[in-house]
């Protein structure tokens, strides 16, 4: 059966939160109780041109996969641009095609809004996801630095 994506709802807080935590975990991050239901405000205030969440989910309805995305201006462009700035699978379900279904998902949005790039960064190391984003996007040149 094909993996159905959809907006995140109130309802889906617990899987939502055990899924971004197991993200945070993979890149051995931490950010405080308060920024997670900073974020989950953000992502349920439903602002349509700032964070949208969306949710793989399972034949159950249940979220198997996150993604958050941020939609902003850009200085090079007319236009606006889509930061797919989360992007996660439980491990239990990957090679299933919802970490491509939760990209696909997002170039829709993207393109609804008229943005002329999607963009997203991962760590050099992640090995299995890179060999999807290299199967549904273009590696940029630009290495990331912060401060």
């Amino acid at each position: 059966m094909p993996i159905r994506v959809r907006a995140l709802e109130a309802r889906d807080k617990p899987e939502w939160l055990t899924l971004f935590q197991a993200y945070i975990d993979f890149y051995k991050a931490t950010v405080p109780g308060a920024v997670l239901e900073s974020t989950w405000h953000w992502l349920m205030a439903g602002t349509p041109d700032f964070h949208i969440g969306l949710v793989a989910v399972d034949d159950a309805d249940r979220p198997i996969g996150i993604a958050h995305i941020l939609f902003h201006r850009s200085t090079w462009s007319p236009t606006w641009y889509c930061y797919l700035e989360d992007l996660f699978v439980d491990p239990a379900h990957r090679r299933t095609g919802a970490g491509r279904a939760l990209i696909e998902a997002t170039y829709r949005e993207a393109d609804a809004r008229g943005c002329t790039r999607t963009y997203w960064t991962t760590q050099e190391f992640n090995y299995r996801a890179r060999t999807l984003y290299d199967q549904v996007a273009s590696k940029s040149p630009f290495v990331q630095y912060r401060r």
